[in-house]
Formats: C-alpha cells, sequence, structure tokens
C-alpha cells in the first residue's frame, strides 16, 4: 500500500511522495504535508513560471520568488500563472 499523507493543497488524504523532493526541513515538509498529486501540479506551474518569467535557478532572487510560489501554492493563496496562459486551452 502506497503511503498517504492529508494533503495541504486539496485538505485530503491522497498518496504521498516517495521521498522528499529538496533537501532539508522545506523537503521534509513537502513530503510530510504534501500528496503526489499537488506536487506534481506545482512541478508544472513552476517550469511553466521559469520559462515564461526567464528565470535563472543561479539568481538567488528567482529561486526565492519560486519558493514563495510554491509555499503559496501549496497553502492554497493565489499564485502568479504565466502571461496570457488560460488553463486548459492550447497545447
Amino acid at each position: 500500500m502506497s503511503r498517504t499523507v492529508i494533503c495541504s493543497r486539496y485538505q485530503k488524504e491522497l498518496p504521498g511522495l516517495d521521498k522528499p523532493p529538496l533537501p532539508g526541513p522545506a523537503g521534509e515538509k513537502i513530503f510530510n504535508e504534501v500528496s503526489k498529486q499537488a506536487w506534481d501540479e506545482w512541478q508544472t506551474l513552476q517550469t511553466m513560471l521559469i520559462n515564461e518569467k526567464h528565470l535563472s535557478l543561479i539568481d538567488p532572487d528567482a529561486r526565492k520568488y519560486l519558493s514563495e510560489q510554491r509555499q503559496r501554492f501549496f497553502n492554497n493563496e493565489t499564485v502568479d500563472h504565466a502571461e496570457g496562459y488560460v488553463p486548459g486551452e492550447g497545447g
């Protein structure tokens, strides 16, 4: 049976991640509080933000921005989206 967590994004019990996705306390918090589904959705949004906003992960400000957006996403707060992006359209 797979490991489950009470997902902070969906407020229900869902399958969890197999291991912490990041090192340190942030990774442990995500491992304990975020479902695999929510993490996968965050990865998609993060990739879109990096590409559309031309972020460089070697830039400390870009990493701080993504960390803040990640926290907002998992807490069901408003997050940035790529300019002109409409969910479910295109592709």
